[in-house]
C-alpha cells in the first residue's frame, strides 16, 4: 500500500505542476524574454507582445487541463489500491506517459493562436 501511495502522489505531480505553472505563467509572465524559463518557441519569442500573449494563453490552458487531468488520474488509480507493485508501476508509467503527451499537445493550440493573432514577423494582424 505504501508503494501505491507513493506513486499516487507522483502521478499527481504533472497535473498539479500544470495548475501551478499555468497560474504563474498567466499572472506573472517573465518580464524579459529568455531561453531558460517560460514558453519558449520561435513564434512566441518574436517580440514582447507574442511573449506575453503566449504565456497568458498557455497559462490559461495549462490551468484548465491540469484540473481536468486530476480527475482521470485519481479515478484510474483507485481500483489498483490492493494490486501488486508491478501492476501499480506499469499503471503509473502509462498514466505519466499520457499526461506528458497531453501536456506536449497543448503546444498545438498555443501556436495556432499565435499564428492567428500575429503575422510571421510578430506584428498584430
Amino acid at each position: 500500500m505504501g508503494f501505491w501511495c507513493f506513486l499516487f502522489v507522483c502521478n499527481l505531480l504533472i497535473p498539479v505542476t500544470m495548475i501551478i505553472a499555468g497560474h504563474m505563467m498567466q499572472k506573472h509572465c517573465p518580464s524579459k524574454m529568455n531561453r531558460i524559463s517560460g514558453y519558449r518557441t520561435t513564434r512566441s519569442m518574436k517580440n514582447m507582445d507574442t511573449w506575453r500573449f503566449a504565456h497568458n494563453y498557455v497559462g490559461r490552458l495549462w490551468w484548465k487541463v491540469g484540473w481536468v487531468l486530476i480527475i482521470p488520474t485519481v479515478l484510474v488509480q483507485l481500483p489498483f489500491t490492493k494490486s501488486d507493485a508491478n501492476k501499480v508501476g506499469i499503471l503509473s508509467i502509462v498514466i505519466v506517459s499520457v499526461q506528458m503527451l497531453i501536456m506536449l499537445l497543448t503546444i498545438i493550440p498555443v501556436e495556432k493562436a499565435l499564428k492567428k493573432k500575429f503575422n510571421d514577423d510578430g506584428t498584430f494582424r
